[in-house]
């Protein structure tokens, strides 16, 4: 288990009050960043031919250039189109100009390419850096790598960080460990991720929260409990700090292994290690005493939550309210659906069904009728086929 030790008058002339009035509204509009008509129209346009003239023209364009929405949005947009041959065109024009001597600036054109599927081009600009006349360093090796990872292949990862390295004279840090490892895990090789996190530490490298976040949750998503608990020792004895993303999956897998106490004793640790849970925390505890078998446990957690200032989200609704009628306890879970469908949030259709059954059972039919009368007020509407099901039940 975890240990850690632990922002006069007034003049009246009316000259006066006018010629203020003036400056303040002078003052006001020059605060206000007016935006430049070239944007509005990159925002509106639909036409995939239309919007690539329209960028293409404002390739000098600064308010448009260094506009990371702008740019992202009409590569995204014109992938979606499948104009692959549009982006090359406004990609590489962009090369040329004086931003592509900025390294920052090349790093965003390389993840355009990586996030439109155009792998080769993305590594092709990092490999041709130095035409443009841009410095190349570890930054945009790690971008080159995040690209390998869109659609990962162990043996083009290994080998991209193997040669390429040493070739440009390029020391790796701990992000461009932390990208392989993740690359690993996410295609299932677990051990070579561990490997990785090792080979780090020979580097001189100290793996981070990240680096051991990762590999416990790969491992304890492919139920290997062992390796993944070691982890979580191991990151406590090397003196890593764990943040909320690995309390979180920590607290999932003690969760799926129906350990609701264990789950609950690290949410009442996080307070006193300085670190506040997150709805995730609390739905995860709470669903966590459904499932054992504590509904009692699990409705303390959510008035403690309540007592603290946090505010239930739909998502902890839902669990509440699923759960609630899973255990009998239709009384609150009527109430709890009530207020949740009178905040605009609507659990899912089957849970609802759950609600109706038992309401209709203990005959309180008014109540469910209330239930089906919000349901049929949402916006946009169910439609008429998802809600005849829960008509029926009335």
């Amino acid at each position: 288990m975890l240990s850690l030790r632990p922002i006069r008058r007034f003049c009246h002339s009316a000259s006066s009050i006018a010629t203020g009035i003036a400056s303040s509204s002078n003052q006001i509009q020059a605060l206000i960043p007016l935006e430049d008509p070239a944007l509005v129209k990159l925002k509106s346009e639909r036409h995939p031919e239309k919007l690539f003239n329209l960028f293409k023209a404002n390739a000098t364009n600064r308010l448009v250039i260094e506009n990371r929405f702008a740019f992202e949005d009409t590569v995204t947009r014109l992938a979606g189109a499948h104009r692959f041959d549009f982006i090359e065109d406004l990609l590489e024009q962009q090369k040329t100009l004086p931003q592509g001597r900025r390294e920052g600036f090349i790093v965003r054109i390389i993840m355009l390419y990586g996030k439109a599927g155009m792998t080769k081009h993305a590594l092709d600009t990092f490999y041709n850096m130095d035409s443009y006349g841009c410095t190349r360093t570890v930054k945009s090796f790690n971008a080159a790598l995040k690209v390998l990872t869109f659609k990962p292949d162990l043996t083009t990862i290994r080998e991209f960080l193997h040669y390429v390295p040493s070739k440009y004279n390029i020391d790796i840090d701990a992000v461009s460990f932390n990208i392989a490892i993740q690359s690993f895990c996410d295609v299932g090789f677990l051990d070579g991720a561990y490997l990785a996190m090792r080979e780090m530490e020979k580097s001189g490298l100290k793996p981070d929260v990240v680096t051991y976040t990762t590999l416990i949750s790969a491992f304890y998503k492919h139920e290997r409990y062992v390796i993944g608990n070691g982890l979580w020792n191991l990151m406590v004895l090397k003196g890593c700090r764990p943040n909320l993303t690995t309390f979180n999956v920590r607290i999932q897998f003690l969760v799926n292994r129906r350990r609701a106490w264990d789950a609950n004793d690290l949410l009442l640790l996080m307070p006193k290690l300085q670190m506040e849970p997150d709805s995730i925390t609390y739905n995860m505890v709470i669903k966590g005493f459904f499932l054992a078998g504590f509904p009692e446990m699990a409705e303390r957690v959510y008035t403690a939550m309540h007592g603290k200032g946090y505010k239930p989200n739909v998502k902890i609704y839902q669990t509440m309210i699923h759960y609630l009628c899973k255990a009998g306890n239709f009384d609150l879970a009527y109430t709890m659906c009530k207020d949740c469908m009178r905040k605009r949030w609507y659990t899912n259709l089957e849970t609802v069904g759950m609600l109706l059954r038992g309401l209709v059972k203990k005959g309180q039919l008014d109540q469910a009728k209330l239930i089906m009368a919000l349901l049929e007020k949402r916006v946009p509407p169910f439609r008429p086929e998802q809600l005849l099901p829960l008509k029926s039940i009335l």
